[in-house]
């Protein structure tokens, strides 16, 4: 049986809020061995060769203007925001960066308004500042469990939220006719030359050494490279198609509750009530995307 755009939005939202609230452990558990610059320059090269693999043939039917919205695209959707989470998580729990990331639909909202021409109903903005209530909540809460964290890289991981929104609202409005395995396979295409760059001058290649801490490090890069970038950009250039800027970009809802769900087995404190403002999180989802 054929499933129609409705239903499969509902598929891609909720299967990439799995994948990306898995990224977070991954990232984590791939900073126990590598640096922060390092993990970002692996998730880059790793996914471009994988999507070259996969598609490389597909981006040769990308017009000159399309590469360029492309190129803003890769910039701020992907080439900044991967070092910038390495870099947060680094400093503070997976679970809150996670958390901190909800800021995304919010500022796709802002943005889209203020720069591209897209509106809103009141009952959307509801729903965003109601999911919005519920991540400062869990920020605060998050807090308090650790006091010794240090949130000033939060902000780091509030820049690539703003990353994000640009990237799904320029998505939407330039790239919208371009293939959505074409797009992904773009952005990186773009991306690899800077991330070898970067890879080469941490030293990398001088250091690393073979230990089972650092080989485990690489194996976590693969898996998150892989689905949490490579399936996961495809599908959600896809979403994008299919929907709006701040129904794809409410993912960013949902992952906090997978990735908290990691933080707790990996030994992460969480509390009742910040399972409760899970909820009110997702009640903020449904708003924003409820039918008329």
């Amino acid at each position: 049986m054929k499933i129609e755009q409705k239903e499969l939005k509902w598929i891609y939202l909720i299967v990439l809020s799995l994948i990306w609230g898995s990224s977070f452990i991954l990232m984590k558990k791939a900073l126990l061995g590598l640096t922060p610059m390092q993990v970002g320059a692996f998730r880059i090269i790793i996914t471009a060769f994988f999507l070259m693999a996969i598609g490389l043939k597909k981006i040769f039917k990308i017009t000159k203007k399309q590469w360029y919205y492309l190129g803003l695209n890769a910039v701020l959707g992907t080439f900044f925001p991967v070092f910038l989470f390495a870099y947060g998580i680094d400093k503070i729990d997976s679970s809150i960066a996670s958390i901190l990331n909800s800021f995304t639909p919010l500022n796709t909202l802002i943005f889209g308004a203020l720069f591209f021409g897209f509106g809103f109903s009141k009952r959307q903005a509801i729903g965003v500042f109601i999911g919005l209530a519920g991540t400062l909540m869990l920020i605060l809460k998050g807090a308090e469990l650790h006091p010794n964290q240090n949130y000033f890289y939060a902000i780091l991981i509030l820049i690539a939220s703003v990353g994000y929104a640009l990237n799904a609202n320029i998505l939407k409005k330039h790239l919208q006719e371009v293939d959505a395995v074409a797009i992904a396979v773009a952005n990186f295409v773009l991306m690899i030359v800077p991330a070898f760059i970067v890879l080469w001058n941490t030293q990398f290649f001088e250091t690393f050494q073979p230990s089972h801490v650092n080989l485990m490090a690489l194996v976590y890069m693969t898996i998150l490279s892989i689905f949490g970038t490579a399936f996961a950009k495809i599908m959600f250039n896809k979403l994008i198609q299919i929907s709006t800027p701040i129904f794809s970009s409410s993912v960013t809802y949902l992952i906090p509750i997978v990735a908290i769900t990691w933080g707790i087995l990996d030994g992460e404190k969480i509390s009742f009530l910040q399972f409760v403002y899970g909820l009110v999180i997702l009640f903020g989802v449904y708003l924003v995307n409820k039918s008329k």
